[in-house]
């Protein structure tokens, strides 16, 4: 890509369908350059999103900039932007060269000009040896890097992907979730993403906008998502948490004291008051010690060996927690009482 990234501004917009709100008003913002992933569950507003930006949609009202122009209602094909299919949407009668062409043929370019751009395009996302073959002769992962091959070459503002993973299976998504994001650094462009997988997110994204019921519930790095959650819905999404109960006992600059079932711990404090309140605690962040420990008790209630660790549900007088313990070599079996204790990291105050 030559031209330079543009920025993507939503200034309150908001779209209905009959009496349906899917966006309430949508104020956003991304940086020429960064990968920024709309997340949320199915109806959460994240598509409708995307497809205002790619002109698919027109908002009920509000503003969409690109570049810092207005194009809120523009068509399609007068936006600078392309876009990666969740279906790839590759014609299997052409070959790979010919289906990254099309689009740069289609306006107007040079048969040969189209074909040097093409095998650049192919070149860029490690397929320069295999543009003869037509798309059932790729795997999935090659295909979809066809698919942001054709993209790509069009050199837009903003390239939008919309669920590109959702096709392959699990291995096969984190080899080319890292491909992509390697290929967006190397050639910073801006690019928004559509998925549902909080993995994913995670993965490949410099800010995520986690969206609820058509409004934006936080947004922000992975790492600020994860270690800070700004609910118990987000603390649950982004990575699975227990919410369990806290007193906060003493605030002191950045840190606060919180006690859990008479178990005292330091935690940042997040703009908390003296009080009752919640804790967000990721499965990994928490401690199986012998019952005599002095931590809150509880009783294994469930254990489920998975090679490289062990899921345990426990029973507590605050309710059941879920833990991720790596230590596979002394597993412990249902009914055994254990006191329960947390590590530095992964606990975090949350407002109800």
């Amino acid at each position: 890509m030559t031209r330079s990234p543009g920025s993507v501004t939503f200034q309150n917009v908001r779209k209905t369908f009959g009496a349906f709100t899917a966006i309430a008003d949508l104020s956003l913002t991304v940086e020429p350059g960064t990968l920024v992933t709309l997340l949320g569950p199915s109806g959460c507003g994240k598509t409708t999103t995307l497809r205002m930006l790619a002109g698919l949609e027109h908002p009920t009202s509000g503003r969409i900039l690109i570049g810092g122009k207005d194009v809120t209602m523009l068509p399609a094909n007068e936006r600078d932007v392309s876009m990666v299919f969740q279906s790839y949407a590759l014609f299997p009668h052409m070959n790979s060269l010919a289906n990254v062409a099309y689009g740069l043929e289609s306006s107007g370019l040079a048969k040969k000009e189209a074909r040097e751009k093409a095998e650049h395009g192919l070149e860029l996302v490690g397929l320069a040896s295999m543009g003869h073959r037509l798309p059932a002769e790729l795997s999935g992962g090659q295909q979809q890097r066809v698919a942001v091959a054709r993209a790509l070459v069009l050199e837009p503002q903003v390239l939008l992907l919309d669920e590109p993973l959702s096709n392959l299976d699990a291995r096969l998504r984190r080899r080319v979730r890292t491909e992509i994001r390697e290929l967006q650094q190397r050639l910073q462009f801006t690019a928004v993403y559509v998925t549902h997988d909080q993995d994913e997110a995670l993965a490949v994204s410099d800010k995520i906008i986690v969206m609820k019921d058509g409004e934006i519930a936080q947004q922000g790095s992975p790492r600020e998502l994860y270690e800070a959650p700004a609910s118990p819905f987000i603390a649950d999404f982004i990575g699975e948490a227990n919410v369990v109960a806290c007193e906060v006992i003493d605030i002191s600059g950045a840190n606060a004291t919180v006690t859990v079932e008479g178990l005292s711990h330091l935690v940042p404090s997040r703009g908390a008051k003296p009080g009752l309140g919640k804790l967000a605690v990721r499965p990994n962040a928490i401690i199986l010690e012998p019952a005599e420990s002095a931590a809150f008790p509880g009783r294994i209630s469930h254990a489920a060996y998975l090679g490289d660790h062990i899921e345990y549900e426990a029973e507590t007088s605050g309710g059941t927690l879920y833990i991720v313990d790596p230590s596979v070599d002394r597993p412990l079996a249902t009914g055994t009482p254990v006191a329960i204790g947390f590590k530095n990291r992964g606990i975090a105050i949350i407002a109800d």
